[in-house]
């Protein structure tokens, strides 16, 4: 009978040979899900010999991994700012440059009363910021029934749905003439077609690809959103962009275009401008 340690070891040269990105970390996660086991758990289990009804769903999910299918999509779940959520083919998986942002809305945005999530995809953004502000009132809007689906289901897991109210709409459209928010927040698709064509397998063939491109210049999305968010925006309100990072004096642009007062550029961890902020 094969050990935990002997599977490890043995799905990691498997992945390896798939082209998969830190595979022994991988490795891990899978094998430790299978079992029902955090990773701590399973290198104290290191010598425990596995049966085969264990070997099997070891098996289904390295298949599944060494197809490419992200990790996330496989165990279901990902951390995004203390939060677990709920992931699937229905919306792009947070990333690590998202939860950022919501970091840096935290340090340096007001309190709003009503905030508006747009492309809320997973419903990470208005989730964590409704965790983070108690007393805002949350809006999340995005195109896809789907995705709309699944952030309601995390709205009911995370206990929020209170607070947070999720609707279908494309960008603005479900919105009524009047309604002001302190601060509209999104991550929307940013990257251009030929940029989405060269993402890794796990992006290009499972991540839904509206959540990836607009168009072909990238811009689209934002274009729209720049062009209306003033409309929706109250009295010294904030409009808060994810962005791509050749992007950003084009946008500038457009902001001063629109009529902003005025706006900043802000880097990711990588140091590269990645997201805008701009004041009505």
């Amino acid at each position: 009978m094969r050990t935990v340690l002997e599977i490890i070891k043995m799905s990691t040269d498997f992945l390896e040979g798939k082209g998969v990105e830190q595979a022994r970390l991988q490795a891990e996660l899978l094998v430790g899900h299978a079992l029902g086991l955090k990773r701590m758990q399973l290198y104290l289990q290191f010598e425990r010999p596995l049966l085969e009804p264990e070997l099997e769903t070891i098996r289904g999910l390295l298949r599944r991994r060494g197809q490419r299918e992200p990790l996330q999509y496989i165990v279901g779940t990902t951390e995004f700012f203390g939060l677990t959520l709920k992931v699937d083919r229905r919306a792009l998986i947070p990333r690590p440059e998202t939860e950022y942002l919501v970091s840096l809305l935290t340090e340096r945005v007001n309190p709003p009363a009503r905030l508006l999530d747009l492309g809320t995809g997973t419903g990470a953004i208005a989730l964590a910021l409704a965790v983070h502000w108690p007393n805002c009132s949350v809006l999340a809007l995005d195109v896809s029934p789907e995705a709309v689906a699944l952030a309601e289901e995390n709205a009911r897991a995370t206990g929020l749905a209170d607070r947070v109210t999720v609707r279908p709409s494309d960008w603005f459209a479900a919105l009524r003439t009047g309604e002001q928010f302190d601060l509209i927040v999104s991550n929307p698709p940013y990257l251009t077609v030929q940029e989405t064509d060269e993402t890794a397998p796990e992006v290009r063939q499972f991540e839904p690809r509206q959540a990836l491109t607009p168009g072909p210049s990238g811009l689209e999305a934002i274009d729209r959103i720049v062009a209306r968010a003033q409309d929706f925006l109250a009295s010294g309100g904030v409009l808060a962009l994810e962005t791509g990072i050749a992007q950003h004096e084009g946008i500038a642009i457009k902001l001063a275009a629109a009529g902003f007062a005025r706006h900043e550029s802000l880097t990711d961890l990588t140091g590269r401008p990645r997201y805008v902020l701009a004041w009505r």
